[in-house]
C-alpha cells in the first residue's frame, strides 16, 4: 500500500510539473500572438497610408511592364 501511495505522489508531482510547463508555454504563445497582432496592425496602417498615393496613377503613368 505504501509503494502505491508513493507512486501516485510521484505521478502527481510529474503532472504538476507538466501543467506548469504547459501554462508557461501558453503564456509565451499569447505574448507572441499579441506582439504579432500589433506588428500586423502597424503594417496595415502603413499600407493604408501608402494606398492613396498609388491610386493616383493614370494610364500613362503605369510602368511599361504592365
Amino acid at each position: 500500500m505504501e509503494s502505491r501511495i508513493t507512486e501516485l505522489e510521484i505521478r502527481l508531482a510529474l503532472q504538476d510539473d507538466l501543467l506548469d510547463t504547459l501554462n508557461r508555454t501558453v503564456a509565451d504563445q499569447q505574448t507572441q500572438i499579441t506582439s504579432l497582432q500589433q506588428e500586423l496592425h502597424g503594417l496595415y496602417l502603413h499600407l493604408q497610408a501608402l494606398e492613396p498615393s498609388s491610386r493616383n496613377l493614370s494610364a500613362q503613368e503605369i510602368p511599361p511592364h504592365y
